[in-house]
């Protein structure tokens, strides 16, 4: 197996590929902020969230992916600023993304819209360690000592929010930088993602929770959707469809420490429906996320009255 990933992955650095270079995730309604930096802070809370992904199990050299942001409001600016980080290897080869965000902030009806920018480094490294039998060992276009190469990223988008709704349009890797140590050069990638909160009946203690995301990189898309039920505001369950790539089912619990801060733990795992279904036993997907609400120190005065000196 080794032999098919190292070969699928040097025929991509070779060709300096433009297929879908940002990482995936199943549980994506968990991180908008590293797809669109309109998002950070549209919460009002601080939150941090970390991904870790195992892509295609069963291969050697399988996609491995973790991920780890943070967002929070200036209110006094009417903004929010946030970092994501990506950590991706692949085979040979293994990638860095690095981002800041800033969002503006504006009320609208009764949510809020955000308009953000993101501006970051892009790094890809190849490595060496080729085995003989391996079919691009002697390939001329990959280095026999492995090679690196990072340039400038930058993004931009719109992000909706209100107490049910939420909906975004942003693109990535708007520079479209080339990284010609690697034969690489990104591609710009445009997302359009939304979800809705229902509460059946009116009743908060059955939710059912739609959401999409749509991925173009400009030659192809991609379409994830998924419904997933909340009970209670405690636990939730639901499935994804990813066009042309998978059906997942997700589970999840929440729960508040206190009543300013909220933890939640999700899992989802991916069941191939492509021919890849041969060969992979499916991709195991870890979500971790925690919020707190910031609350301003209360202003306090001191009065002296001369008479209780």
């Amino acid at each position: 197996m080794r032999g098919i990933i190292t070969a699928a992955v040097c025929a991509v650095v070779a060709s300096a590929s433009f297929a879908q270079q940002d990482p995936q995730f199943t549980q994506y309604m968990f991180d908008r902020l590293s797809i669109n930096p309109a998002v950070a802070g549209t919460t009002g809370q601080l939150c941090g969230t970390l991904l870790l992904r195992q892509q295609w199990s069963g291969f050697d050299g399988a996609p491995r992916t973790a991920l780890l942001n943070a967002h929070m409001p200036i209110k006094r600016i009417s903004s929010g600023v946030g970092i994501s980080v990506f950590l991706d290897e692949l085979g040979q080869q293994k990638s860095t993304f690095a981002r800041f965000s800033y969002s503006f902030h504006r009320k609208l009806g009764a949510g809020t819209l955000g308009i953000g920018l993101s501006a970051g480094m892009v790094s890809h490294t190849l490595g060496n360690d080729w085995e003989a039998t391996d079919p691009v060992a002697s390939d001329e276009a990959i280095p026999a000592n492995g090679n690196s190469d990072m340039g400038w990223d930058v993004g931009g988008g719109l992000y909706y929010v209100s107490p049910t709704l939420w909906l975004g349009i942003s693109s990535t890797h708007l520079t479209e930088v080339e990284l010609a140590n690697v034969s690489i050069q990104t591609r710009r990638h445009w997302f359009v993602q939304g979800g809705y909160d229902w509460a059946i009946k009116g009743d908060k203690k059955y939710v059912l929770q739609p959401s999409f995301l749509v991925k173009n990189d400009g030659e192809s898309t991609q379409l994830d959707v998924t419904g997933t039920f909340l009970y209670n505001n405690m636990v939730w369950l639901g499935v994804s469809y990813r066009t042309e790539d998978a059906i997942a089912p997700l589970i999840g619990y929440q729960f508040k420490p206190n009543p300013k801060s909220m933890v939640r733990i999700g899992y989802s795992y991916d069941v191939t429906t492509s021919q890849l279904k041969n060969y992979s036993s499916g991709s195991h997907e870890i979500m971790l996320n925690y919020c707190v609400l910031i609350v301003k120190p209360p202003d306090v005065q001191i009065y002296r009255n001369v008479r209780f000196l």
